[in-house]
């Protein structure tokens, strides 16, 4: 099957970092101006990524020593019509309140990101305008100060339709988010399967093979269907065939793009969980298969530093720090689905003409 996508002239080149002078580290950050050290700070983070989601009832975020471990901390969802669940939560909070929270995270190297859409939202299928979408989408993190986005989308309906609409759908939407979101300035991943010839539109590959350089890495949810290290990342099973780590690699994706994710409990997910001493071999195995993409995890506060340092072992040992700060209260457990808890419809609107043109089954 060929598929082909045509880009229009709105997929040019975006910002990247320059060259770093060789000069003392110190000397040149004071000679920075505040909007040169802002745009640094916002720096996409360089592999292996340790990613946690944030979903269930917390009434602030984590303290730093509660995610020591992690590099990345993702606040989930942002939905069409606007923040639900844990987004919802640091959108109510004080712009102080926020401004200090960032502060403490940017010092312990951890980015601070929102995950879009979820089990809740069908955006093709819907009828969401890809391109109105991820300019609000796109205003909400720069309002709220975020580093980035997370695009779990779940749209499995426009997927098994076979014809290409979820595929340009996704490439509309990254394309375009990615004017407003520039690259090394901030964060844009995928959540999401891989499984070739599973598709008849190309899935994840084909949207890889299209904007993958705009994407930063995936967070491969594929691999939490395996409770072996065989499984998760040499021979996958036929319920997602091919999408096993190193398979995903051998069909075109950067393997250090390639985030394992996994659920932190058995009640986090309805398969797929491993222990995290066995993950932490599985880990170390990849590794010295030439693996660096890092892990992820759903979901926080059943996931925190003690279970990344466990899965880091002796391959990414955790450093020692002397940690921070307050407490966090009111935790509550939702469901465990990777899902948003609100309930509002979707709004349908009219879609424009397409940026992309659709694949040619």
């Amino acid at each position: 099957m060929h598929l082909s996508l045509t880009l229009t002239t709105a997929m040019a080149a975006f910002a990247c970092i320059g060259q770093v002078a060789s000069v003392p580290l110190e000397e040149t950050l004071r000679s920075l101006t505040p909007k040169a050290r802002n745009v640094l700070k916002r720096a996409t983070p360089v592999a292996p990524y340790f990613v946690l989601y944030s979903d269930a009832y917390v009434s602030t975020e984590p303290t730093v020593s509660e995610i020591s471990g992690f590099n990345v901390f993702a606040l989930s969802f942002l939905v069409e019509y606007g923040a639900a669940d844990q987004a919802q939560e640091w959108e109510e909070l004080t712009a102080a309140q926020r401004s200090s929270i960032l502060s403490e995270y940017d010092a312990a190297g951890i980015s601070l990101i929102v995950s879009l859409f979820g089990s809740t939202e069908t955006p093709t299928s819907s009828g969401y305008d890809p391109i109105d979408t991820a300019n609000t989408m796109a205003a909400w993190v720069i309002e709220y100060g975020l580093q980035g986005v997370d695009i779990d989308y779940e749209d499995f309906a426009a997927f098994d339709a076979g014809t290409g609409a979820a595929e340009q759908w996704l490439g509309n939407f990254t394309t375009q988010l990615r004017t407003q979101l520039p690259q090394g300035q901030y964060i844009l991943t995928h959540a999401r399967e891989f499984s070739p010839d599973m598709w008849g539109g190309g899935g994840y590959l084909w949207v890889n093979s299209v904007v993958g350089d705009m994407i930063d890495w995936y967070n491969v949810q594929g691999t939490t269907e395996y409770t072996t290290c065989d499984g998760l990342l040499y021979n996958s099973s036929t319920t997602w065939p091919e999408s096993a780590l190193f398979q995903i690699a051998d069909s075109g994706v950067p393997l250090d793009k390639l985030v394992i994710g996994k659920p932190a409990t058995a009640a986090q997910a309805t398969n797929g969980y491993i222990d995290p001493s066995l993950l932490a071999s599985c880990v170390s195995s990849a590794y010295a298969s030439g693996w660096d993409g890092g892990v992820m995890v759903w979901e926080y506060p059943y996931a925190e530093s003690s279970w990344i340092a466990t899965v880091r072992g002796d391959t990414w040992p955790m450093p020692s720090t002397t940690a921070t700060p307050t407490s966090t209260s009111g935790v509550w457990v939702n469901d465990g689905a990777c899902t948003s808890t609100a309930t509002a419809a979707a709004k349908r609107r009219a879609v424009p003409p397409p940026i992309v043109t659709a694949p040619a089954l």
